[in-house]
């Protein structure tokens, strides 16, 4: 689980652009906390994630839980490929998708790394993890 978490929050923190712009801030920057999580189809009990915390600023993403997983994010539109540097995901690369709706930040992972997802359900397969959250 802890592995999951950190993952998700690579992913999570991926979100973040990797180009600075300077008219406007990445909107994914800041505190994430998760609301839900689910891994193969099935949803993980709210003591698993509740002390968690995804904290993106631009490319740079860093998960607090049992321990502290850091790394990178790049994206290229919905899509994001996650780098972990420090952690129990150094030298791991993750993808993902992510949308924003309504407050939240919901990340599909498929933590095998070979291709994207193609939608946020993970019904069937046992290595994709999705986890929503919302802006603390």
């Amino acid at each position: 689980m802890r592995l999951l978490f950190y993952f998700l929050a690579a992913t999570l923190i991926s979100c973040a652009s990797t180009k600075k712009s300077t008219s406007k801030p990445n909107p994914l920057n800041g505190t994430w906390i998760p609301i839900q999580q689910e891994m193969g189809g099935k949803a993980f009990p709210k003591a698993i994630y509740e002390t968690q915390k995804l904290i993106i600023l631009d490319s740079n993403y860093t998960v607090i839980a049992e321990s502290v997983d850091k790394g990178v994010v790049e994206y290229n539109g919905q899509k994001m490929d996650i780098y972990g540097r420090e952690g129990v995901n150094k030298g791991k690369h993750f993808t993902a998708i992510y949308k924003v709706e309504n407050g939240q930040l919901s990340v599909c992972y498929n933590l095998k790394g070979d291709g994207y997802p193609e939608g946020f359900d993970t019904n069937g397969k046992p290595l994709y993890f999705l986890s929503v959250f919302k802006k603390e």
